[in-house]
């Protein structure tokens, strides 16, 4: 008796798991575009060159609680964003250009 209880525990968990996970694909999932993804990406990079340019200004106003290391360290940070950028934008470009190179 007790093994059957066991084996209809199991199966009506299972049929739980299962409406839930039909309950799930029901919800629209967000969209991710590529254009999107670009666009956050190069938001983020402008961030960081911004908030790199505004502590070099604040250092060099003498302004209290700014060290010489945080302004160098975001002005290295700021740099390696940007480097990034132009790989990713090189990437893009060579890919399109060999795309645009295939013969149909």
């Amino acid at each position: 008796m007790s093994a059957i209880q066991g084996i209809e525990g199991v199966i009506s968990q299972l049929q739980a798991t299962a409406t839930s996970a039909k309950m799930q694909d029901m919800q629209p999932q967000p969209t991710v575009s590529f254009a999107g993804q670009l666009h956050a990406a190069l938001d983020r990079i402008s961030d960081v060159q911004t908030a790199s340019r505004v502590q070099a200004e604040k250092f060099t106003l003498g302004e209290a609680g700014i060290a010489l290391n945080d302004v160098m360290t975001d002005m290295q940070k700021a740099s390696v964003s940007m480097q990034m950028g132009i790989q990713v934008r090189n990437k893009l470009v060579s890919a399109y250009q060999e795309v645009m190179s295939m013969q149909v």
